[in-house]
This record gives C-alpha cells, structure tokens and sequence, in this order.
C-alpha cells in the first residue's frame, strides 16, 4: 500500500491532539477507522509512527521525521491549489493578511478599503495578531502577508519597508497640558498617570525601552489591549497616553504634546515568507501597500 493524502492529515490531526478521539472528533471519522489508517501507514512504512504507552499519544522520533515532510507536502499542496485557482486579472481570487494590532486603528481600513475598490473581487481575510504570532504563520503559510514593524525577523521571513511611524504623547482635553506647545522634559512623566497598552503590544514594549533608556519610571494608572478603548479613556479622563501620530491625527479631541527627548521612530514593513507561493491577489496588495504613505496621512489611494 502505497501512502495518501488522508493518511499524512490523520497523522498530524493525532500528533496536534495527543489523542485518537479528538482527532477522530476533529476529522469526523470514527475512532477505529482512525486507529486502523494509522496502523496502514506504520506498515507501509515500516515504522512505528506513534508512541500510544502513555498518558497521551505521542510522534517517536521516526514519526517525528516523518510528520515534518508531511507537514511540508500537505503545505506545498495547498500552495499549488491556490496557484491553480489564481486568476491574473485579478477578478477572483482570496488574500490572507494579518496586521498587528496597532494599526487596525489608522492603517487596515483604508488599505483594504482602497483594495477593495480596485479588485472587488478579491475576498479578504484579516486578522489580528502579535508579531510573533504574525511571523509564525507566515511560516506555516496560513499568511499571504503581514504588516508589522521593521526588525529583527524569524529566519525564512522576508521584510520590505513601508514607512516610518513617529509616536508621542498624547492628552485629552481634561489634561492640563492639553495645548501646550513647549516640550516636556521626560523626567516629568514622573508627576503624571499614563494609560498605555498592555504589554503585549509592540508599541508598549517600544514606549517601556525608552523609558528605562532615560530611567523614568511613570506611574501606570491603566492598561488596555485595545486603541480604541484607549483613546477613549484619554478622552474621558486626565490621564496621557502614547500613540502613533497617525492615530492622534484622526482624533480631534486628543492633543499632541512634544516630548523631549521624542520618542524614536520605528519602521514599518510588509512581511512575507521567504520563497513562497505569491498568488496575484498577494502580489496587488503589496505594490499598493508600497507605493507610499499617503494611506497613513489619511488620503485615499487613488
């Protein structure tokens, strides 16, 4: 018997779940017809493929072997159907895009919305996630692309720069501070509350470096996992905050106040793996994604 296809996802459906049952829940088969494919393909390859003594099912090191080629056939499979289904001219087609949560508050809705209008036909799917959670699935090839700041990046991720995001502080109109055009010295966060987002946040890792950096430690009144609920929040309260130019732009009740020194600015980049199928939908996305800032200054792309 020569090895199939359902036979490389039953291996790796019971590898991911550690047991028979909840692959076989996962596949919709019955758990003996499960059990019986599996045993199939031990003998056609004449190796134990899983360790079934313990607790939880477990790949040995030749299924470990075994389900890495797997893994990369099924994946490579699914990159040749997606080939075979892109249209060139762009009147169907699907993109897989993923953005870190940042700029779902200034940047994803008008680059879709100007994608949109160019390639109606293209459905898109987008996510939001971490940057690591972004890279990672670039690898797995669950990504078309990504949008994330420019960096140090997982071997077999590509990197082309967008643009550069500045941030600053940010106030609402119950601050003090709110319209005041002279800079603040850093030291003097020391005096105020911040709210900022949460750490696992790019952008909160970005504002925490620079603080250590001038051995400021602010006092933290509030976190949030969400710009938007941040921004509210400001706007509410006397509490500052830190955000992307851009994001303050589009709100006219937060008021920039200059710091000094400014915070550094980060590069922003699309990413994508290295190598990779990259279907017509991916390949229009990405030239208009870089032909250059005006999304983030709050224009349409023409």
């Amino acid at each position: 018997m020569q090895p199939e296809l359902r036979h490389l996802r039953y291996l790796l459906a019971v590898a991911e779940h550690a047991n028979f049952t909840r692959a076989a829940e996962e596949l919709r088969i019955a758990q003996p017809t499960l059990s019986q494919q599996i045993k199939q393909l031990e003998k056609a390859l004449g190796a134990q493929l899983l360790d079934r003594t313990g607790r939880t099912v477990r790949l040995t090191d030749a299924g470990e072997a075994y389900a890495r080629y797997a893994r990369g056939a099924l994946r490579d499979l699914a990159a040749g159907e997606r080939a075979v289904l892109d249209v060139r001219d762009l009147s169907r087609g699907q993109l897989r895009l993923a953005v870190t949560p940042t700029f779902t508050a200034y940047l994803t809705g008008p680059l879709v919305a100007a994608f949109h209008t160019r390639h109606p036909g293209i459905t898109v799917e987008v996510r939001e996630l971490p940057q690591d959670r972004v890279e990672a699935e670039l690898l797995a090839d669950r990504l078309d692309l990504g949008i994330a700041f420019d960096g140090v990046h997982l071997p077999g991720i590509e990197a082309v720069e967008l643009f550069t995001e500045t941030l600053g502080l940010v106030v609402g109109p119950a601050h003090p501070y709110a319209g005041r055009t002279e800079p603040l010295p850093i030291a003097d966060l020391m005096s105020h509350h911040l709210a900022l987002l949460s750490g696992d946040f790019a952008t909160r890792r970005h504002v925490d470096a620079y603080v250590a950096e001038h051995r400021v430690r602010p006092r933290i009144a509030v976190e949030a996992n969400s710009v938007s609920a941040l921004t509210e929040i400001v706007r509410r309260t006397d509490l500052a905050t830190v955000l992307p130019d851009a994001v303050t732009r589009d709100h006219p009740y937060l008021t920039p106040v200059p710091l000094s020194p400014a915070l550094p600015s980060r590069g922003v980049a699309l990413l994508r793996r290295s190598g990779g199928y990259r279907s017509a939908a991916a390949e229009a996305f990405a030239e208009l994604a870089m032909e250059g800032d005006e999304t983030v200054r709050g224009h349409p792309i023409g």
